[in-house]
C-alpha cells in the first residue's frame, strides 16, 4: 500500500472528518459534551443502578435506567457506545435515557475494556457476556433490543452472530430487534489505518471479528429479530457502503432488516440525538420496542 493510498484510507474511516457541523476536532467535542451532559442529567433524574458486575473483569460492568414504576416485562434497550474501540466509555452513554424510560423502556449502558486495554477478541466476548447475563437478570423482559453506534454497531452484530452455546449457560438470549447505527461490519479495511495503532489487529484477528462474514449465524440464531441498520446523510461513504452491503447480506438471508439514512445528520448527532424525544430514531425506536 503506498503513502497516498493510506492516506486515503484513514481519510475515509475518519468520521470526524466529513461532519456538516463542525471541523474534526470540534466535531468529537460536541459529541463528548452532549452524551456526557444527559448521561449526567439520566444519573440525576433517574432510578439507576451503576456499575453492575457481568463478570470477573474488571471492565465488566454496565448501568441500568429504570423507568418509574417499571414493570417486570418491560423491554430492554442496550446500548453498546461506540469510540472506535479505544475511546468513550459507559459512563457517558447513558444519554438516551430520559426519553426512553419515559416510554417505558429500561436503558443499559454496557461497559468494556477498551484498546489498548483490550483486544477485539476481549471486547466481543465482554458484550455478548453482557446480553447473556442482562438476559438471565430479567427473564420476564418482553425482549432485549440491541443499539450500538460506531464502534458498538460493530459489537452489536457480532452479538447477534454469537456462538451462543459458548456463552456464560449457553441460552440463547430472546433479542427481539437490533438498532445499528453508523457501524463498521467489515473491519479488514481498519487494519491498515491509524484505527489498528491501538487495536493491533492481524487480518486474521478482523475476519475473526467482520459480521459480515457471520451473518448466517445471525439468522440461525435470531431468526425473527427485527434489525434497524442507520447512517447519517453526512457520515463518511465508507459507512454508507458497509451499512448498505451488510444490510443487503441480512435481506439475503431472509431476516426482516432495513436501512434507513438519517437526513441532517453526521457520524456523531446521528445517535446522540437519541437524547431527543422528538428525534426521528427516538420515536423509531420507541414505536418498535413498543409495538413488538
Amino acid at each position: 500500500m503506498t503513502a497516498i493510498e493510506k492516506e486515503d484510507l484513514d481519510y475515509q474511516y475518519s468520521p470526524s472528518r466529513w461532519s456538516h457541523r463542525f471541523d474534526a476536532e470540534a466535531v468529537v467535542q460536541d459529541h463528548v459534551r452532549v452524551v456526557q451532559t444527559e448521561t449526567d442529567k439520566a444519573r440525576a433524574q433517574l432510578q439507576c443502578e451503576l456499575d453492575v458486575s457481568y463478570g470477573d473483569r474488571e471492565g465488566d460492568k454496565l448501568d441500568i435506567y429504570k423507568p418509574d414504576n417499571c414493570r417486570s416485562d418491560a423491554p430492554i434497550f442496550v446500548y453498546i457506545h461506540g469510540g472506535y474501540w479505544q475511546f468513550l466509555s459507559k459512563d457517558q452513554s447513558g444519554f438516551t435515557a430520559i426519553p426512553l424510560t419515559a416510554a417505558g423502556v429500561m436503558v443499559v449502558a454496557v461497559g468494556y475494556d477498551i484498546a489498548p486495554k483490550g483486544t477485539i477478541d476481549v471486547m466481543v466476548d465482554q458484550v455478548r457476556r453482557a446480553v447473556s447475563f442482562l438476559s438471565e437478570k430479567f427473564p420476564l423482559s418482553s425482549g432485549l433490543y440491541i443499539c450500538g453506534h460506531s464502534a458498538g454497531g460493530h459489537l452489536g452484530a457480532m452479538v447477534l452472530s454469537s456462538d451462543w452455546s459458548k456463552v456464560r449457560d449457553g441460552r440463547v438470549p430472546a433479542i427481539k430487534g437490533a438498532f445499528l447505527v453508523s457501524g463498521v461490519y467489515d473491519l479488514t479495511p481498519l487494519v491498515k489505518t491509524y484505527v489498528n495503532e491501538p487495536l493491533k489487529m492481524t487480518e486474521e484477528d478482523a475476519r475473526r471479528n467482520s459480521p459480515c462474514l457471520f451473518s448466517a449465524a445471525v439468522v440461525k440464531n435470531h431468526p425473527k429479530c427485527k434489525v434497524l441498520v442507520v447512517f447519517g446523510e453526512h457520515d463518511a461513504p465508507e459507512f454508507h457502503r458497509q451499512s448498505k452491503e451488510y444490510t443487503e447480506q441480512l435481506k439475503g438471508l431472509g431476516m426482516e432488516v432495513s436501512c434507513v439514512e438519517i437526513p441532517d445528520t453526521d457520524h456523531f448527532n446521528v445517535v446522540h440525538n437519541l437524547a431527543e424525544e422528538h428525534y426521528q430514531l427516538t420515536k423509531m425506536v420507541i414505536v418498535e420496542m413498543l409495538s413488538s
